[in-house]
């Protein structure tokens, strides 16, 4: 795998979510927005995406404004454009027309090439019971991690 730099990630998605499938995306972003992300103000809180005319967009994603940008700054959760083929949009507008499936982003990263992309996600939200499974499995994991570095 190419060489990546992650901005930011989405570690609630993981919680709340049942991951189905993950897509690459590339993002829109004006000269300001990709330098303030370079520099680490991205913020993936509460945020999710939709396909809107054959478009997938991501709202609530909060880029903060750039210190040395003035008047280009933008609206820091503006909704921004992601970048896919064709076939893959058609994909997502399949899954998530199927009743409990939504887009999630997971992260945002840097490529080798210095262009931002965004880890998109065809997620199933988790009940109550499902989180506390997961956080059981946690703790019983890290019980046999601890007691097997005390022998």
């Amino acid at each position: 795998m190419a060489e990546r730099k992650i901005i930011t990630n989405n570690k609630k998605a993981r919680h709340d979510y049942f991951i189905e499938e993950e897509y690459e995306a590339g993002l829109v972003l004006t000269g300001t927005e990709i330098k303030s992300i370079r520099g680490g103000g991205a913020s993936l809180r509460d945020s999710f995406a939709k396909v809107d005319k054959g478009e997938v967009w991501v709202y609530n994603m909060n880029i903060s404004p750039y210190d040395q940008g003035n008047r280009f700054n933008t609206d820091p959760k503006r909704p921004k454009k992601l970048l896919l083929h064709k076939k893959e949009i058609r994909k997502l507008v399949g899954y998530i027309s199927q009743d409990g499936l939504t887009l999630v982003p997971l992260d945002v990263y840097l490529d080798a090439r210095g262009r931002a992309k965004m880890t998109l996600a065809v997620a199933k939200g988790k009940k109550l019971y499902d989180k506390r499974e997961d956080i059981a499995k946690r703790d019983a994991a890290r019980d046999i991690d601890r007691r097997m570095k005390n022998k």
